[in-house]
C-alpha cells in the first residue's frame, strides 16, 4: 500500500511526520505509544507490524505515516514518553514553594509512581533498544541520562537549602543515579516487590534510603 506523499517534516529528534500543527503531533503520537507497547510486549517488537499498530490505534496506515515513519521511530518514542513524564512530573513538584528533603521526597514519589505508571513503556525500553538504528539507540540513552539529570539538577538547586546539607558534585551525582536506578527497579523487580509493598511503601522506604545518603553529608 502506498503512503501518503505529503511533505515529510522532522521534528526536533529527528522524527518525519506529514503534519505542521505540533500540538496534534504530540497528541496523536501518544496514543499510537500508549496503544502500542502492550502489542511489543505481547508479540515481541520483531512481529509487531505497523499494521498492527496502526489497527491498535485506531488509525488507517496512511494515517500512521503521517505521524511516524517506521516501527523504529514508534519505539524510539516509547522511550521519549518516559522521560517527558519523569519531567513533569518533578517539574509540577518545584512549582511549590517549599524547600529541602520535603520537595525532594515529593519528586521521588512522584517520579516512581511515573515508574509504576510506565511499567510496562520501561521494560520495553531495556529490552528492544539492541534493536534500534544507531541513531536512536544514542537517542534513547541520552533521555536515559537525561533522567538522571533531572535528579542532579534538583539536587544542585536544592543543595544547602531547608534541611538538606550543602552537597558536593560527586554525591549529588551519586544519589542522581540511586534515584534513577531505584525507580526503574520497582518496573523491573514489580513481578516480586509487589508482593510485599505497595508502591507507596516501596516509595517511603527507598526515600528514606536516599535521604540517609544526603544527610549523611552532615556527619562527614
Amino acid at each position: 500500500m502506498k503512503r501518503n506523499q505529503k511533505k515529510k517534516l522532522m521534528d526536533d529528534n529527528g522524527v518525519p511526520t506529514q503534519i505542521k500543527n505540533p500540538d496534534l503531533v504530540r497528541e496523536r503520537r501518544r496514543q499510537i505509544v500508549d496503544s502500542t507497547v502492550h502489542l511489543f510486549v505481547e508479540h515481541g517488537y520483531h512481529k509487531t507490524t505497523t499494521r498492527m499498530i496502526a489497527k491498535e490505534a485506531g488509525f488507517s496506515i496512511g494515517s500512521l505515516y503521517e505521524y511516524v515513519g517506521s516501527k523504529e521511530d514508534v519505539l524510539y518514542l516509547v522511550c521519549e514518553a518516559i522521560h517527558i513524564e519523569v519531567n513533569k512530573a518533578v517539574e509540577e513538584t518545584l512549582s511549590c514553594s517549599e524547600q529541602g528533603a520535603k520537595t525532594l521526597t515529593e519528586a521521588i514519589r512522584e517520579f516512581f509512581l511515573v515508574c509504576e505508571r510506565m511499567n510496562d513503556h520501561i521494560l520495553l525500553m531495556y529490552h528492544v533498544t539492541q534493536f534500534l538504528p544507531d541513531k536512536w539507540k544514542k537517542k534513547v540513552l541520552e533521555n536515559e541520562l537525561g533522567i538522571t539529570d533531572i535528579f542532579i539538577g534538583l539536587l544542585t538547586r536544592l543543595s544547602g537549602t531547608g534541611d538538606i546539607p550543602v552537597l558536593d558534585s560527586k554525591t549529588i551525582s551519586l544519589v542522581g543515579h540511586n534515584i534513577s536506578v531505584l525507580g526503574q527497579m520497582w518496573a523491573f523487580r514489580r513481578w516480586v516487590l509487589a508482593k510485599q509493598f505497595s508502591i507507596h511503601e516501596y516509595s517511603e522506604l527507598q526515600t528514606r534510603f536516599i535521604l540517609g545518603l544526603i544527610f549523611q553529608q552532615k556527619k562527614s
